[in-house]
């Protein structure tokens, strides 16, 4: 009979499965081991388990736990998570303290392999109580290693909710909560979650080049500006899907019924009527919804070229018109100061006199040379004449 020694080597990171005729018979742990084969009995099957942790075992492995627990639970350890639990893996090593590594989703199960470091499953029911709390939500959201990143990607919903703003969470379609200022986090686990922010600041909106026909027919562009902010973060939430774009509509509206209503002069009269018309309009509407609309204001009113070109035509003959009467009425009062003055000087012959040398002053002072003939009496009495029925 020939019979055969054999050694077989284990390394620290390994373990070996023992076969007998295709028919397990134990797990061999690290070090050096000596069979007697006869003819070839024995198989061995070497498992590294190093990476036990991201990979689990195999599905050999898990068979063999079925077929035989007594021997494979002294080796490997299961877990098992309820369809309402998640699995917290923590593993610590060398008896330090255990370090979140990855996320079971419910129903789940698997197994691991013991000896290089401790693993733990800790269980969570999230059957009603969904949210994550602050300390596991920040050691979660800041993960760096790609296992436990990974796991929570797929596991985890976060939010942020900024200053000045109200969060709302909907859970299968359903509103559950408001949400305040700060980071907030759920397991998405056997249920469909979405967050709603709402802005509550005041905040502005532009509604730019509508094309709009005037009652006498005439086309316009009209830009509309507008300031407005959420009074009622709830009724928002709960009435309106798009509550910016339901306010642009009603803004559109009202700017196009108004400006239907009125001629273009009564528009380019008094904008502010018109700014106070869809104000009145739009803010009770929207009212109704959590709306809070506080100033409309046009700030452009865009007329065609030819249109341009009319007004233009217009305000130049107005401009002129205006220039006419101005000029009329200042050459009638300096007519009438005239007249007023001469009926001073008419009754008072000394002042008609020195009128009359004002006026010889200012001939004189634009003379370069002047002859006089007949003295001093010739130039007071004979140089200047007033007409007998002036005097």
């Amino acid at each position: 009979m020939f019979i055969m020694k054999r050694k077989i080597i284990v390394p620290e990171t390994h373990r070996a499965l023992l076969f007998k005729n295709e028919q397990f018979v134990d797990v061999l742990m690290p070090g050096v081991h000596t069979l007697w084969d006869l003819k070839h009995q024995y198989r061995v099957s070497l498992v590294d388990i190093s990476e036990t942790l991201e990979l689990g075992v195999t599905d050999e492995v898990l068979n063999l736990l079925k077929l035989h627990p007594e021997k494979m639970k002294q080796h490997v350890q299961t877990w098992q998570t309820g369809e309402h639990e998640v699995g917290l893996v923590y593993q610590s090593i060398n008896g330090a303290r255990a370090v979140l590594r990855e996320i079971k989703a419910p129903a789940q199960q698997g197994a691991y392999w013991k000896g290089l470091a401790d693993i733990e499953l800790r269980k969570l029911d999230i059957s009603e109580t969904f949210k994550l709390d602050k300390t596991l939500a920040r050691v979660i959201l800041a993960a760096k290693e790609p296992l436990l990143k990974h796991s929570a990607l797929a596991a985890v919903m976060t939010a942020t909710i900024p200053e000045r703003h109200l969060g709302f969470l909907e859970v299968d379609g359903e509103l559950s909560a408001e949400l305040s200022v700060g980071i907030h986090a759920w397991w998405t686990f056997n249920r469909h979650l979405k967050v709603k922010q709402i802005d509550l600041r005041l905040q502005n909106m532009e509604v730019n080049g509508q094309e709009i026909l005037t009652k006498d027919r005439v086309g316009l562009r009209v830009n509309l500006s507008a300031t407005w902010q959420v009074a009622d973060a709830k009724r928002v939430s709960e009435e309106l899907a798009d509550h910016a774009d339901y306010l642009y509509r009603e803004l559109q509206l009202a700017l196009r019924t108004v400006v239907s209503t009125q001629t273009l002069d009564e528009l380019l009269a008094d904008k502010n009527r018109l700014n106070a018309q869809i104000l009145d309009i739009v803010a009770t509407k929207v009212a109704n919804y959590g709306l809070d609309l506080k100033t409309v204001g046009a700030r452009d009113i865009v007329l065609p070229g030819e249109m341009k070109t009319i007004l233009a035509k217009v305000v130049e003959a107005e401009k002129l018109a205006e220039a006419n009467l101005i000029r009329r009425r200042e050459e009638t009062q300096a007519t009438r100061s005239l007249h007023n003055t001469a009926k001073v000087m008419q009754g008072n012959p000394t002042l008609l006199r020195l009128k009359e040398l004002e006026v010889l002053e200012k001939i004189t002072s634009q003379i370069n040379t002047l002859n006089v003939y007949g003295g001093l009496d010739g130039v007071m009495n004979d140089m200047v004449k007033i007409p007998s029925q002036l005097k």
